[in-house]
């Protein structure tokens, strides 16, 4: 089955390959300035702009790009202020759904959002609807070719993770509790263990089987809102099968 984590894969794929670059990066200026407004621009004191950084370097974003957010979020520079807001909803089959955004107008993002998911079969719903049905977790990707299995099993226990997911063909998964994440990260690094994506992200405590009559509305739905530039993350707590995300790939493709 397919859940959420590999649709994260998918689109991460998908963005690696983007010619469009300026828009991912646009997305990554926005999260920076974010972070570092919130916990200072010292990244040794910030894990949330650490995290940031490292994933905007992955993207191949320059460096005097990442400096710039940075010290625009920390006031040196001007320019227009961002802020971190969340949306919940629905999606088709019932989906729950976490859309978060940083945005320069709220008021324009959350009609805008509303829109995109009442085309889709999808609706908004009050703050701490479905928050609740997910947990924040550290999360960290590594491609199956980086290293054999018991030696990512082995780093990562002995480090503190949780469990090791493996329902995606091309990575393994790493969960770990928050306060676990970087001492986790640091030791697979240490352990000369390639890592494709590290980050908190908010996983789901349990999952809605969607159908394969909803499971194209549902994909092309969370495909629209990521494309939204708004966006940062999108999360659902979804599992469909195998064959209708494949019938998905290959007619969008």
């Amino acid at each position: 089955m397919a859940g959420h984590s590999k649709w994260a894969n998918r689109v991460h794929r998908k963005t690696r390959q983007d010619v469009k670059r300026s828009k991912i990066f646009s997305k990554y200026s926005r999260a920076l300035m974010v972070a570092t407004r919130e916990g200072g621009g010292n990244p040794d004191d910030n894990p949330t702009l650490r995290s940031v950084m490292e994933q905007a370097s992955a993207a191949d974003m320059p460096k005097d790009n990442i400096e710039y957010a940075i010290k625009r979020g920390s006031g040196e520079l001007g320019g227009v202020e961002f802020e971190a807001v969340r949306y919940e909803g629905y999606g088709p089959g019932g989906v729950a759904m976490l859309v978060e955004c940083v945005t320069d107008n709220n008021q324009r993002s959350v009609a805008e959002i509303r829109n995109i998911m009442s085309k889709r079969d999808g609706k908004m719903s009050g703050a701490g609807s479905v928050t609740w049905m997910f947990e924040l977790k550290g999360v960290i990707t590594i491609p199956r070719g980086a290293a054999e299995y018991d030696d990512v099993f082995l780093a990562g226990a002995e480090a503190g993770a949780e469990d090791i997911v493996e329902d995606d063909e091309e990575y393994w998964e790493i969960r770990t509790a928050m306060g676990d994440f970087h001492r986790v990260r640091t030791a697979l690094k240490d352990a000369g263990i390639a890592i494709e994506r590290a980050q908190l992200s908010m996983i789901p405590t349990s999952t809605v089987q969607v159908t394969d009559e909803h499971a194209g509305q549902l994909l092309g739905l969370l495909e629209d809102l990521d494309d939204h530039d708004d966006v940062q993350h999108v999360y659902a707590n979804f599992d469909i099968s195998d064959e209708a995300l494949s019938a998905y790939e290959e007619q969008s493709a």
